[in-house]
C-alpha cells in the first residue's frame, strides 16, 4: 500500500467513525469498535489519524455492518411491498462511504467502467466509479438526439411490454471491464438488460451490485447470467 492509498484507507476510517458518533457516545462507541474512547475522540475531531490496521477493521469490519443498519434504517416498504430507498439514493455522502466497504465486501477488482440505468442508481454508479477513479456510464430508455450509435439491449416482459435500454456506442470499449450496479434489484430485468448491454459491447462483466435486494428472484437471474460476483448490501 502506497503513501496516498494509506492516507485514503485513514480517511475513510474516520468518515465511518463520524457517522456511527452522530447516534453514540464515545463510550458506546468504543464497545463497539474495540477501540479506546480517547483515541476515538481523536479521530474524530481530527486530531489525529488512525494506524493502518485500525483503519482497515474501522472499514472493512465496524463500516460494513454499520452502513448495513445504517442503510436499512433509511428503507420504507408501504403495505404492497413497494420500496422507497430515497433516504439514501439522494445522500451521496453516505454513498461515498458506502462504496469502498463494498469494493472490499464483493472484490469485483477494478473495472474500467461502471454500468447502471438512470435514474436511482446514478448516484451509487457515481460514488463506486469515484472510488475506484474510473468512467461512470448510464443507459436510458431513450436515445440522446446528438449521439450517432448506441448500443441497444430489448426484452418482452412478462406484462407484454417491451422495455429497452440504449447506451452511447462510446461509453464502453471492446474488451472493458464492466460493473453493473442499480440501487434496487429484484426481478432482475434491468440487470438483465444491462449485462446484454456489456455482452453486445464486447466486453467482460466484473461484477453485478445492488444497494438493496427485494426477495431473491433478481440476485438468482443474475447469477444464472454471469460467473463474476454477484450481491446486494441488504435485502428486505
Amino acid at each position: 500500500m502506497n503513501r496516498a492509498e494509506k492516507a485514503a484507507l485513514q480517511l475513510r476510517a474516520v468518515d465511518v467513525l463520524c457517522m456511527l458518533k452522530e447516534t453514540r457516545t464515545y463510550d458506546e462507541l468504543a464497545e463497539r469498535t474495540g477501540l479506546p474512547a480517547g483515541d476515538l475522540n481523536r479521530y474524530v475531531n481530527g486530531h489525529v489519524l488512525p494506524g493502518t490496521e485500525r483503519a482497515r477493521t474501522v472499514v472493512e469490519d465496524v463500516g460494513r455492518e454499520a452502513l448495513v443498519t445504517e442503510l436499512e434504517a433509511r428503507i420504507r416498504v408501504d403495505e404492497d411491498g413497494y420500496v422507497d430507498n430515497s433516504g439514501a439514493v439522494f445522500d451521496q455522502p453516505f454513498l461515498d462511504l458506502v462504496a469502498p466497504v463494498v469494493a472490499d465486501a464483493f472484490d469485483f477488482g477494478r473495472p474500467d467502467v461502471v454500468l447502471t440505468a438512470a435514474t436511482d442508481g446514478i448516484t451509487l454508479a457515481s460514488a463506486l466509479a469515484s472510488y475506484y477513479g474510473t468512467r461512470c456510464a448510464y443507459a436510458k430508455k431513450r436515445k440522446e438526439t446528438a449521439v450517432e450509435t448506441f448500443v441497444e439491449a430489448r426484452e418482452r416482459l412478462e406484462s407484454g411490454i417491451e422495455l429497452t435500454y440504449y447506451l452511447p456506442a462510446s461509453a464502453i470499449d471492446e474488451g472493458d471491464s464492466v460493473l453493473v450496479v442499480d440501487d434496487l434489484i429484484r426481478s432482475g430485468e434491468t440487470q438483465e438488460l444491462l449485462l446484454d448491454i456489456v455482452d453486445t459491447a464486447d466486453a467482460e462483466t466484473a461484477g453485478v451490485f445492488a444497494l438493496i435486494a427485494a426477495g431473491t428472484d433478481g440476485i438468482e437471474r443474475a447469477r444464472a447470467r454471469t460467473d463474476a460476483p454477484v450481491g446486494s448490501l441488504t435485502s428486505v
